[in-house]
């Protein structure tokens, strides 16, 4: 296991949870190279928290013994860490070729609708985020819509309402 020196960023008291602390030291057990574990703490953080803010970037660093400027390259290369904060559900419309071709523009202009707000807001509420997506690799059922995990493939005007009321509280 890759030893870890602690910082005041972490631990009681500190930026990082004990909690967050302990699954970022499991996975830290697996690899050799602290920074092979970056992609895996920023995911353990936005699992708690909901998003990485600036200072969780910081901590994550400083505890992996990384600089910060490497720990923001993988949390704003890898679109499913959030850097800003995201309601309890997130609904990202896949904009690929396929999608687009498919009737992307019809699914992602009946959420805006739906939920009344426009790509990258939360609903008043804090339920739902909606954002733009990359390919989901459901290009043979486009168009397809995610909301946390779930995938909704062959997704039209008709279904967008069925899928939110799915997921309201």
């Amino acid at each position: 296991m890759t030893q870890v020196i602690s910082s005041d960023r972490v631990g009681p008291g500190g930026i990082l949870s004990p909690q967050e602390i302990e699954e970022i030291n499991a996975d830290l057990s697996h690899y050799e190279d602290n920074q092979a574990v970056c992609i895996d703490a920023l995911k353990i953080v936005q699992k708690h928290r909901g998003w990485v803010s600036d200072e969780c970037v910081e901590a994550i660093a400083d505890y992996l013994k990384i600089s910060a400027a490497a720990v923001e390259g993988v949390a704003t290369f890898y679109n499913l860490i959030y850097r800003e904060p995201v309601g309890k559900k997130v609904i990202r419309v896949c904009d690929s070729v396929s999608c687009w071709v498919m009737g992307y523009e019809t699914v992602r202009d009946r959420l805006k609708s739906e939920l009344g707000i426009e790509y990258g807001e939360t609903t008043a509420d804090g339920e739902f985020t909606l954002l733009p997506g990359p390919c989901m690799g459901a290009c043979d059922h486009a168009p397809v819509v995610m909301v946390d995990n779930d995938l909704h493939e062959d997704v039209d005007e008709s279904k967008v309402k069925a899928i939110v009321e799915h997921y309201k509280p």
